[in-house]
């Protein structure tokens, strides 16, 4: 029950903090360096498939761990760890291969992609233990 609680939780604050980013930073900039390329309406599908998983892998490589040593911070500082890994992924290897993948788009995402996964990943550590305080 607590790892389904996590995971919704976890859950809840990436995609918020992410739609925000996504509508208000990510979308204008990424328009103003690709154009027409951008789709006028995202395909959910494949989003939502991101989403599941990546929260998933969030839980197992970051969060619980950081659950079963008692620490947040750990949440944090892996959780940064392992974004600025996947984001950077995506962001490099586009920047490598794709005309028009700017160094403004690598830079703004791999920021965010860190700060995200960090934050949502110590957040949902301190949420749940906080709903569910280990007896001492």
């Amino acid at each position: 029950m607590q790892t389904l609680v996590l995971y919704l939780v976890t859950a809840v604050i990436f995609l918020g903090l992410d739609a925000v980013m996504l509508k208000f930073v990510m979308r204008p900039l990424f328009e103003s360096h690709l154009g027409d390329l951008v789709r006028e309406d995202p395909r959910l599908g494949p989003a939502a498939i991101f989403y599941l998983f990546y929260v998933g892998g969030v839980l197992w490589f970051v969060s619980l761990p950081a659950m079963a040593s008692g620490s947040a911070s750990q949440a944090l500082v892996n959780g940064a760890i392992l974004g600025a890994m996947a984001y950077g992924t995506y962001e490099f290897t586009n920047f490598a291969t794709l005309r028009g993948w700017a160094p403004q788009m690598v830079a703004t995402d791999l920021i965010w992609g860190t700060v995200l996964t960090g934050f949502s990943a110590f957040l949902g550590v301190l949420i749940l233990s906080r709903l569910f305080p280990t007896p001492s």
